[in-house]
């Protein structure tokens, strides 16, 4: 199995995370988002779309999306919730990272790290969306351990990728200790550096 990653994307990591947490063998392919390398004639041909992560596996099939993506890679593992309430639970997190989480706090890290913007020069509505964002992992996060209950599941691995760098996009989480010690010990489950 080959990931085509930018290992500056969470959305990116998340795939390698679950590959590393699931012991799972593949190769690592580079992909520099900034220097458009999405934009090939070579890498249309994997995913027309020009979006990584893309995972091109030992029979040639393709899948993009990295929710997707993990949640193929980890069927039937314990990353994902034997009770089929909790998997939808964890289902519907993976849905709202993507509409409602990554669209604001990414982004807005997207702007300050690789565009150079100022935290003055954020759209506003965007930072509002990504302090709504963290306001509803901390709430989530105050009465339960982890996203779905007891156990790191996908949920966790998803909404890691970018939480945890979310100073980097000028959020700031003093005000926000369940999220802060939530995202220590999902990193410790997967065997992550604290992010600087």
């Amino acid at each position: 199995m080959k990931i085509y990653g930018d290992r500056n994307s969470g959305n990116c990591l998340k795939v390698k995370w679950v590959c590393d947490k699931l012991a799972l063998p593949y190769s690592w392919v580079d992909v520099d988002t900034l220097k458009r390398e999405t934009r090939t004639t070579q890498f249309l041909k994997l995913n027309g779309a020009g979006q990584v992560p893309t995972v091109q596996f030992d029979d040639g099939r393709t899948l993009a999306e990295s929710n997707a993506i993990i949640r193929y890679l980890a069927r039937d593992t314990h990353l994902i919730p034997a009770d089929a309430f909790a998997a939808a639970k964890m289902d519907e997190w993976l849905f709202w990272e993507q509409y409602s989480h990554e669209p604001y706090v990414a982004v807005c890290r997207f702007q300050m790290k690789y565009q150079g913007r100022p935290a003055s020069d954020l759209d506003p509505d965007k930072v509002k969306r990504g302090y709504a964002a963290l306001a509803r992992l901390e709430h989530q996060l105050a009465t339960t351990r982890f996203l779905v209950g007891d156990d790191v599941s996908l949920a966790d691995i998803s909404l890691l990728a970018y939480t945890r760098l979310a100073h980097e996009g000028g959020f700031h989480l003093d005000g926000y200790a369940a999220v802060r010690r939530w995202i220590g010990e999902t990193e410790q489950s997967l065997g992550l550096l604290p992010a600087r």
